[in-house]
């Protein structure tokens, strides 16, 4: 049931997404009078699930029927829309272009003026830019209506008053438990959940740390960032341990531990924040401890058994507006739309970022690159709108960037030809540009191969 609940998410977000892309491509076809063939939700292979086309003054509609119509074809001015049966993406035939449908027919008759070859260079490229550009504007719209919806909650990096809580790899970097994290290479961070984000993004070679009310610098070696791109939780958020409840299983049912307890110390060893106390109680599984505890201003010595878990059975109490100063926003309709399109911006520089650690082999970050199956893995086992749309604002903005590379089956490819084509005056030939297609598919086809394989691998 979980796989299934992914699946539908995954093709839920993938179509809208494609489908705004392709709008963006149709739009400004339309506008500019160039002829649009086809219009799909969806890869019609043979035959199509609906086909929708108006002509002799009235729509006619068509289910499960075969692609090839001669009554339709009759009125190729007019657009076919319409919804295939291969669930994944969807297209926007332009007469008289070299896409990755690779009809060439087309090309062998004369230039019509309606075609998109005929067009001017400047025509063209917005007509190629609209897919990327509406890839952007859906983010903002939906960036704009989770935060008008749901508002804004983090904790600012300068309000995580007890600092981090390092894990095996931290530590060997240099971090301590408590430090607090003031700057990457000088730069301050705002988002205490971006940090270790901010560190592998920015390639930080230095942190600036506050560390027992010492500032000091961490010296961060390169050599780690395959590492750090690899290993979650480097940079855990330290926060007391403070009892809520005793669970009714728990060893220490009758040990005298009451809701609002806060550990201070185990077996006279200082200590409060919560990744602390826990590696301690693994230490001693199955074992007893003394652990100091303070409840209501007083200081109490309480014996508890730990269990081969390394636990004492409480639960804590995780409500972050207990301990820190958490920043909330609301927002109303226009400062709204103003956060959506920051937010977008900022989240287009950061996957930038990315996709430039993408193609540096020193950092192996192209392990990390995934397919259907990895963005299946993101969403969540339950039905949750606000992940939903925060994931199909993150994916578009991930599908607009893509687009954006220079590699000739994607828009990037495209719009760089047409960029050189204006500075010029020099237009790449038919033949041309049918070969870079098969060039630009050929590497997309491996980056897929890529793709494919380490989700495999990473299922093993």
């Amino acid at each position: 049931m979980v796989i299934l609940l992914k699946i539908v998410q995954v093709i839920l977000a993938l179509s809208l997404l494609i489908l705004f892309h392709e709008l963006g491509h149709f739009t400004f076809a339309k506008l500019f009078k160039t002829r649009v063939e086809k219009f799909y939700l969806f890869f019609n292979p043979k035959f199509s699930l609906v086909r929708f086309k108006r002509f002799g003054g009235r729509w006619h509609c068509k289910f499960l029927s075969p692609n090839t119509d001669p009554e339709w074809e009759a009125h190729p001015d007019n657009t076919e829309y319409g919804i295939g049966w291969l669930p994944f993406g969807g297209y926007c035939k332009i007469a008289g272009m070299i896409d990755e449908s690779m009809d060439t027919e087309a090309l062998k008759q004369p230039p019509q003026p309606y075609e998109f070859r005929t067009k001017p260079a400047w025509q063209r490229f917005f007509i190629m830019f609209g897919g990327v550009l509406f890839n952007f504007i859906l983010a903002i719209i939906l960036y704009a209506a989770i935060l008008g919806t749901w508002g804004e909650e983090y904790l600012r990096n300068d309000n995580a008053v007890y600092g981090i809580a390092v894990n095996d790899l931290s530590y060997e970097i240099g971090f301590r438990d408590g430090d607090r994290i003031l700057a990457f290479d000088g730069e301050p961070i705002e988002n205490f959940s971006s940090l270790q984000v901010d560190l592998v993004r920015s390639q930080a070679r230095e942190a600036t740390v506050l560390r027992d009310g010492d500032t000091l610098t961490v010296s961060i070696d390169p050599a780690y960032l395959p590492a750090m791109l690899n290993t979650p939780g480097m940079f855990d958020l330290a926060f007391p341990f403070v009892i809520k409840e005793v669970q009714p299983e728990s060893p220490n049912i009758n040990a005298g531990l009451e809701p609002d307890d806060a550990v201070v110390g185990i077996d006279g060893k200082p200590m409060f924040i919560v990744q602390q106390v826990q590696k301690e109680l693994g230490r001693h599984r199955g074992g007893q401890i003394s652990a100091a505890i303070r409840r209501a201003g007083t200081e109490l010595e309480i014996p508890l058994q730990v269990d081969t878990a390394g636990h004492i059975g409480v639960m804590l109490d995780t409500d972050m507006s207990k301990y820190f100063d958490v920043t909330t926003r609301e927002y109303s309709f226009f400062p709204a739309i103003a956060a959506g399109a920051r937010k977008t911006w900022t989240t287009i520089k950061g996957y930038v970022q990315e996709l430039g650690l993408i193609f540096s082999p020193k950092t192996q970050a192209y392990k990390s690159v995934g397919s259907f199956i990895a963005i299946g893995r993101i969403f969540p086992d339950t039905w949750d709108w606000y992940r939903f749309w925060s994931l199909c604002a993150l994916l578009s903005i991930m599908l607009g960037v893509m687009n954006l590379l220079p590699i000739p089956a994607l828009d990037g490819g495209h719009i760089l030809f047409l960029i050189f084509e204006m500075l010029t005056g020099r237009k790449p030939s038919d033949k041309f540009m049918t070969v870079a297609e098969w060039i630009g598919m050929a590497l997309l086809l491996l980056l897929m191969v890529l793709a494919f394989g380490n989700d495999i691998r990473s299922l093993f």
